[in-house]
């Protein structure tokens, strides 16, 4: 076939595929380019999931007459100067209307301020009509009609409605989120609408459009973050660990305003998150990065979706660093959805929550301690003291000996403030303990509130952070391998480890090159034991790729040190005398991360006055 030109109509055609993926990408762009010209009000109608019909109406600056049939042509824009680094609008490559126009029957109706009556201008499968008079106030509304009737292989690639509106919603709250002072309302036959009043653009108005979105619980369950990094700055806010959701679909960043969905950031929230959640828990998220739009690529992909960092280890390393700092300074706090379930169980007829382990839910752990090839756990030893472990075949030394023994029932700190007034004890976060039940749950009584502990969870997480600490207070104790283990790989991975060498020999990881396509290992941590050292060094080799951290490493020794840490901890089913419980509940509320232990698991429920009061009628 020879080569040939192809049409406008089929070029268009083309590029639709890439733009305009489902009616909820239409919503997008066109959203999207209201908020462009300065829309505060923005009103969506669907009908039959966005293929039958796509209407959004803006009160924004409008397009002139004139410049309608500029519009509707291909890299045509108002948004873009000649400096592709200096990208400040959503918008900015000219082919939404076009790609729209080209696969569905499109009609624009705008007016500017400035202008005494509106245009209309269609474009119907690619045939663009002549520009007419038209009735409008000031705005503009674009409707789009039978979407993919041109391309009816697209069509059939359509889901239900259902799940059509169901995405068109997610768009419009990803992108309100950005903008609070925006009023948006969604409607149609296909749908109950979703209205979304203005709020402002303070730190507290944004709060109260991410409450408008996600719900009531989250402010009353977010930690606010706001940092600062070599000209990049975080700010927004983070769900106590506490409360998760099943997915990550509650987990919204924004680059300069621009909601994206970037594996970077994905990771980076996981990495931050890693050590107080569950495997298959996800935390609530909402971060907005402001940077210089010179040192990130927005125009990676036609939909905008994929961004692309200058520094990727910068942003990286400022989204962990400054959750985690958030985390380890909010205090001891437990998600207030834990008290509503505790409501809902003391309701006659409320369902029960089975459970079906132990009372300390860790039936696993046992097996998987012996799995991980630490030989120092004795299973006969006392279960309320720490592990006694020497420095020599791969067991802890003496930092990490006296990390298990500053536990809250051998702190002498401790006990020196077991004898406060009750009155004082009353007043702290914890409160005082009454009582333990179950020989596993310590009850205890603050002001205007009651507390219920998971002693077993709550101490594992004091020993965990102490003995994590030790870790990596100092190089982690390396074990000599009698011939070095050859690694090969490819140039790239082995140049990437070697220029973090020094930074795995601190996590007992001794690494030379060897030759130009492969690393010998001649040291590895004792604490892994045996272990698989091609897998673990090929690992850090696609981590370092990736998101250029050696992570990996890090994350095996904090697991060990967590499975010890349950094994060290003061097992369910042991008595505590009144101040052991107290000392414990001190230890906690001077430990980051408390609220949870090693596994996720929340370590504690408060219930206020007030929920108790109404449970008996007296509210």
């Amino acid at each position: 076939m020879p080569i040939r030109q192809l049409s406008e109509t089929m070029i268009n055609q083309i590029a639709a595929g890439e733009v305009i993926e489902r009616p909820a990408s239409v919503v997008k762009e066109l959203v999207e380019n209201a908020l462009d010209a300065g829309a505060t009000r923005v009103e969506i109608v669907t009908a039959g999931g966005g293929l039958n019909l796509i209407r959004v109406s803006d009160d924004g600056s409008g397009i002139p007459e004139k410049e309608l049939a500029l519009a509707i042509a291909r890299h045509c824009t108002s948004k873009l100067a000649d400096d592709i680094h200096d990208i400040r609008s959503l918008g900015f490559r000219g082919e939404a209307l076009p790609s729209i126009g080209s696969v569905a029957r499109l009609s624009i109706r705008s007016r500017t301020a400035s202008s005494e009556n509106a245009a209309e201008i269609g474009i119907d499968g690619g045939r663009v009509s002549a520009v007419r008079p038209a009735a409008a106030n000031r705005g503009t509304t674009v409707e789009v009609r039978d979407l993919f009737f041109a391309t009816p292989a697209r069509l059939k690639f359509m889901k239900g409605e259902r799940a059509e509106s169901s995405a068109i919603g997610d768009v419009v709250k990803r992108i309100a989120i950005a903008f609070p002072a925006v009023r948006f309302t969604l409607a149609g036959p296909d749908r109950s609408t979703l209205e979304l009043p203005a709020t402002d653009d303070s730190p507290e108005g944004r709060l109260r459009r991410v409450a408008q979105v996600m719900g009531a619980d989250f402010p009353d369950n977010a930690i606010a973050i706001d940092a600062m990094r070599d000209g990049v700055h975080l700010a927004g806010h983070v769900s106590v660990p506490s409360f998760t959701r099943a997915n990550a679909l509650q987990q919204y960043a924004y680059v300069n305003g621009r909601p994206v969905r970037d594996k970077l950031i994905a990771g980076a929230i996981r990495g931050a998150f890693a050590d107080v959640l569950p495997r298959d828990r996800h935390a609530v998220t909402v971060l907005f990065l402001t940077l210089d739009p010179a040192i990130v690529d927005v125009n990676v992909h036609p939909a905008k979706a994929d961004v692309r960092f200058r520094d990727p280890g910068l942003v990286r390393g400022l989204i962990v660093g400054a959750v985690r700092e958030a985390l380890a300074h909010a205090g001891i706090r437990a998600a207030t959805t834990g008290a509503a379930g505790m409501m809902a169980a003391f309701r006659p007829g409320a369902a029960s929550y089975a459970h079906g382990g132990p009372a300390n839910g860790h039936r696993s752990y046992e097996a998987a301690y012996r799995a991980s090839g630490f030989a120092g756990f004795d299973l006969a030893r006392s279960p309320q003291r720490p592990l006694d472990m020497g420095s020599a075949n791969g067991r802890l030394g003496e930092d990490e000996q006296t990390a298990f023994d500053a536990g809250p029932l051998h702190s002498a700190d401790v006990r020196a403030g077991i004898n406060e007034a009750a009155e004082t004890l009353l007043g702290t976060a914890l409160g005082a303990a009454r009582a333990q039940v179950h020989e596993n749950y310590i009850v205890a009584q603050t002001r205007d509130s009651l507390v219920i502990v998971d002693q077993h969870a709550a101490h594992e997480r004091l020993v965990y952070e102490a003995l994590k600490n030790a870790l990596h207070s100092r190089a982690v104790p390396s074990q000599m391998l009698l011939l070095p283990e050859i690694v090969d790989l490819s140039e790239e991975d082995a140049e990437r480890l070697a220029m973090h060498s020094e930074t795995l020999a601190h996590f007992g990881l001794g690494i030379e090159r060897f030759g130009p396509g492969a690393v010998a290992v001649r040291e590895t941590p004792s604490m892994l034991g045996e272990t698989n050292v091609q897998q673990l060094v090929r690992d850090l080799a696609d981590e370092i790729a990736d998101n250029d951290t050696v992570d990996t490493l890090k994350g095996r020794l904090d697991k060990i040190a967590a499975t010890m840490a349950c094994h060290g901890s003061v097992r369910s089913g042991r008595l505590l005398k009144p101040e052991e419980m107290n000392a414990l509940l001190r230890q906690m509320e001077a430990t980051p991360g408390s609220g949870t232990c090693n596994h996720g698991r929340p370590t504690y429920i408060e219930l206020k006055l007030a929920d108790i009061e109404r449970l008996f009628g007296r509210r």
